[in-house]
């Protein structure tokens, strides 16, 4: 069976990471879009596999969490009746906890914004940190259950950072694509005793930009979104490991796996693509 050069799957996995679309990949590399999708595929499940070992046992002190929208197939309101039972299909959420200190991407979850992902992602947080933490979310109410029952009594301080957001200004276009003007923020604590002083979700939402800008189809306004749940999945999982353990954080000077102790050098695209072999 033919099978790429190592410099090629690298080649490949970078362009995908930088935010180049499959086919885009596929014309640049020269590969078949096919090729590109099966190592995507292939190279997914690894960094699902190696995030799930290695990223355990963190000594994390802020933990801030947040989710971020955009859909598999089609738009909720644009799902035919066919696919209207499909897994999978329509809008879809992924969940982000993010280290404040480290910038390490703790845990992720995909699915619905509803409380049973809540509790899915949350449990997935507590179980990879072995330290106390001062949690911050924003005010979608499915995480105070969550947060109950995935931390032990005492084990977590937690506060939610509600926004408060004006009527968004103009008519038409203007006011469809300009984001609603925040007037104001109110800091709820929840449970614990939560330093005000660190109450925020500035990282986590900041990271959800990161996201954006390096996967094609989190693009806003394109026709580049995931056609598969889990093709939208693997895709995910590549970025973080990439983030986690190869791109160089502007403020830190080095990746955030480095900065939490994970690693004791800096990973290049070859050590991602050889995780899956």
């Amino acid at each position: 069976m033919n099978k790429l050069s190592l410099e090629k799957r690298c080649q490949i996995i970078n362009l995908l990471v930088e935010g180049s679309s499959l086919r885009a990949t596929s014309r640049i590399s020269g590969c078949s879009i096919n090729t590109v999708t099966k190592l995507l595929v292939d190279v997914g499940k690894a960094c699902i596999d190696f995030h799930n070992e290695a990223v355990r046992n963190l000594n994390c002190q802020r933990v801030q969490c947040d989710e971020i929208w955009s859909f598999v197939y089609a738009k909720q309101k644009n799902v035919p009746e066919s696919k209207e039972t499909e897994n999978g299909v329509g809008d879809v959420w992924t969940w982000v906890g993010i280290d404040a200190d480290t910038k390490l991407v703790v845990s992720w979850f995909v699915g619905g914004r509803d409380a049973d992902s809540a509790c899915e992602f949350m449990n997935d947080v507590a179980d990879r940190i072995d330290s106390h933490i001062q949690l911050t979310t924003d005010g979608h109410k499915p995480y105070i259950k969550a947060v109950e029952n995935a931390f032990d009594l005492g084990g977590v301080d937690y506060a939610q950072l509600v926004k408060m957001y004006g009527v968004g200004e103009g008519s038409g276009n203007e006011k469809r694509y300009s984001p609603a003007e925040c007037t104001g923020i109110r800091k709820n604590r929840i449970m614990g005793n939560p330093d005000k002083a660190h109450v925020s979700t500035s990282y986590v939402e900041r990271q959800n930009l990161t996201m954006r800008m390096h996967m094609r189809r989190f693009t806003r306004l394109t026709n580049a979104f995931s056609k598969k749940i889990e093709n939208h999945c693997y895709a995910i999982a590549l970025h973080f490991v990439y983030y986690n353990f190869v791109k160089i954080h502007k403020t830190l000077r080095v990746a955030p796996a480095m900065e939490a102790k994970l690693i004791d050098r800096l990973w290049e695209i070859e050590d991602i693509v050889k995780l899956a072999d």
